[in-house]
């Protein structure tokens, strides 16, 4: 693979993970609680946030995959967070604000990185639980 094999729903993902994370991370600054990163209900919300849907288990397996093996987001136990590496492509993206924040890391990314690899599975059970973490915050209104 090459530079300009990164796909839609990589930049997705990968700017719901930036979201998501920093979402999180004032939450818990807020509350006086230790930074975790987010968890997948997060990212589902983000994703959501940003599209209006909910990506598909394969896709996002798919694209936590090829941006983790990239370095650009890590995934410990399910919890999700930018490395350095995306932190710096999303510090020095063209400004474009939300709405074409998607188009605008795509194309960035297909410029200065290639697509990685990394050996990550995305359970249907966690993946399930998730959407219903997410579909419960949306019915309390978080």
């Amino acid at each position: 693979m090459g530079a300009g094999d990164w796909n839609w729903n990589d930049a997705w993902i990968f700017v719901s993970a930036v979201i998501a994370e920093r979402l999180e991370r004032d939450r818990a600054l807020h509350a006086a609680l230790p930074v975790t990163g987010a968890t997948l209900a997060d990212l589902l919300a983000a994703a959501d946030f940003l599209h209006h849907s909910v990506p598909a288990r394969e896709d996002l397996e798919e694209s936590i995959r090829r941006l983790s093996g990239a370095g650009l987001i890590t995934v410990d136990d399910d919890v999700f967070e930018v490395a350095p590496a995306g932190e710096q492509l999303w510090r020095t993206r063209p400004f474009s604000g939300l709405s074409s924040a998607v188009m605008t890391l795509q194309a960035q990314l297909n410029r200065a990185a290639r697509p990685g690899w990394t050996e990550w599975t995305l359970d249907e059970q966690a993946y399930n639980a998730a959407v219903r973490e997410y579909s419960l915050r949306l019915a309390d209104g978080r």
